[in-house]
């Protein structure tokens, strides 16, 4: 019985001190937004920006959506991270208005669910009642209205952007709104592809607002946390380089190689390039394609360096690996796994998504 007690105020305690770290502008914020979508781009270890060409574009670099051949396409996700405590999804929708013009709606969720309320638990009386116990879900979400746009006589070349709304919310006693842009490019020369990627160009502000009660106020002064105040938090731009190369080795076999170099502006962070306040961190991928049927990936990225027990300084980076298989013409079922952090902390996490092409044209006949 103890034990569940403290199980639950720990838990409780954790959520509290992560809200009221909130009310501080932070070095990074809204970090759920640059985990990856899509399958694909997991298994490749997100070295996506040159190559994106279908709806997951919205996400990794909106010119990639004037890629898409059919009319409409829909991507679906699911993945679990921290052994199943938190649950990541992501569907989008993308439409091609013209030969030249294409728009897609994203959207993505990053929660964790049933977190036990016990601010209620312990009675001014100090007797302890379970019926107070209330569950509450802490999740960031992401909407994304994105449109692209091929450059009439210069078909090589392709421009997007990203109208892009945050909705953050712990229960009901804790939200945030946040507004940002984004854009990209990308053009083609030969088997060679080129990207770029800027995320949060305007800086996105987040405003937080809370509602609570006396008893949350209270649990705030046991748990030695202060009582949060109304505040905002900032995104600051990030820039994404990327270059790739398809390589024909049979009629039947070919290979796509893919770099990016990812540019961070807030400040020093543990990658292969740091300095204040820009850093870079660099990301591979390949794609073995088999007869346009079959596709394995893999790639690596998150290169990072730390001090092991002894003290030693040992460099690490994440593999990742994922297949793809398309059923039909219209129907791409892909897999990855991959590793929210090193390995020895967090668990890799199984990734499925699916893609659906719809043509129109086909469907009115």
């Amino acid at each position: 019985m103890q034990k569940q007690i403290k199980t639950v105020i720990v838990a409780f305690s954790t959520l509290f001190f992560a809200i009221e770290s909130s009310s501080n502008t932070p070095v990074h914020s809204n970090e759920f937004m640059y985990i990856g979508v899509g399958a694909r781009a997991l298994g490749m270890s997100n070295a996506f920006v040159a190559i994106s060409d279908d709806v997951t574009s919205g996400y990794w670099n909106p010119a990639g959506l004037t890629n898409i051949e059919s009319n409409i396409q829909i991507s679906l996700m699911h993945s679990q991270y921290f052994s199943g405590l938190a649950s990541y999804d992501y569907g989008a929708v993308s439409f091609n208005s013209d030969e030249y013009s294409s728009f897609a709606i994203s959207y993505l969720r990053f929660g964790v669910d049933d977190i036990p309320n016990t601010s209620e638990l312990i009675g001014s009386d100090g007797s302890i009642n379970y019926d107070r116990i209330r569950s509450f879900s802490a999740a960031d979400n992401g909407f994304l209205l994105s449109y692209a746009r091929i450059l009439p006589g210069l078909e090589n070349m392709k421009l997007g952007a990203n109208a892009k709304v945050i909705r953050r919310t712990a229960g009901s006693f804790a939200s945030a709104w946040g507004f940002g842009i984004d854009i990209g490019a990308q053009y083609s020369y030969n088997d060679w592809m080129f990207g770029f990627s800027g995320k949060d160009i305007t800086t996105t502000f987040n405003a937080w607002s809370y509602d609570l009660d006396d008893s949350m106020k209270e649990a705030f002064k046991l748990t030695g946390n202060e009582i949060p105040d109304n505040s905002t938090e900032i995104t600051l731009p990030r820039f994404i380089i990327g270059s790739a190369r398809n390589i024909n080795i049979h009629e039947n076999f070919s290979i796509l190689m893919s770099l990016d170099m990812m540019i961070t502006t807030d400040g020093k962070r543990n990658v292969l390039i740091k300095s204040d306040p820009f850093s870079i961190e660099p990301s591979f991928g390949t794609e073995f394609n088999y007869r346009d049927f079959v596709f394995f990936r893999c790639g690596a990225g998150n290169i990072q360096q730390y001090h092991n027990s002894k003290g030693e300084k040992i460099r690490s980076f994440q593999p990742n690996m994922g297949v793809g298989v398309i059923i039909r013409d219209n129907l791409t079922i892909d897999y990855a796994l991959t590793n929210v952090g090193e390995s020895s902390i967090a668990p890799y996490s199984n990734v499925f998504s699916l893609r659906l092409n719809i043509d129109q044209k086909d469907r009115d006949n």
